[in-house]
């Protein structure tokens, strides 16, 4: 039903992406000082995450399947920038909670590589492996832990403990 409405209203996938940075954002600098809080938020944020890549379809692929491209974003691109805005929230609070951005950055893609990996070689989820869609997420990744160092100074620039190393 989402992916219906995203994709009839593409336009509108750029300014969603935009929505969950700010939430992210908005939520790591309220709990920078709460680590819990950031890492359960993190672990929430993973729920979809694992929702949307490896629940299985209902059907099943009798071949390893797995198409390897590689192309960026545009603003009509719903899929791809959907998979950009998948890892935001996990690698942001994650980034934020261990204070560990560039960390929690290889952890995202090695996640992401990992799923990937796990839908080509496993056919009962139903699910093929596109390089495409690690590189998305990676790039989420990235924004992520972009964001999390920029929240993480931000939070921290009145405290002596200095700014968030990688």
């Amino acid at each position: 039903m989402i992916t219906n409405f995203l994709l009839d209203h593409s336009a509108l996938v750029p300014v969603a992406i935009l929505l969950v940075a700010l939430v992210c954002a908005v939520l790591g600098h309220l709990f920078a000082d709460k680590p819990r809080v950031l890492w359960s938020l993190a672990g929430v944020a993973l729920v979809p995450v694992f929702a949307l890549t490896l629940v299985p379809t209902g059907r099943t692929i009798d071949e390893i399947v797995c198409t390897v491209q590689f192309s960026l974003p545009t603003l009509g691109s719903v899929e791809l920038l959907a998979n950009v805005a998948l890892f935001l929230p996990p690698v942001c609070f994650a980034a934020l909670a261990s204070r560990r951005p560039v960390t929690m950055l290889a952890a995202g893609s090695a996640l992401s590589a990992v799923i990937e990996t796990l839908q080509a070689f496993v056919p009962a989820i139903g699910r093929a492996c596109d390089t495409n869609d690690w590189l998305m997420n990676t790039l989420g990744a990235l924004v992520a832990a972009g964001m999390a160092w920029l929240v993480g100074r931000r939070a921290q620039s009145g405290s002596s403990t200095g700014a968030m190393s990688s």
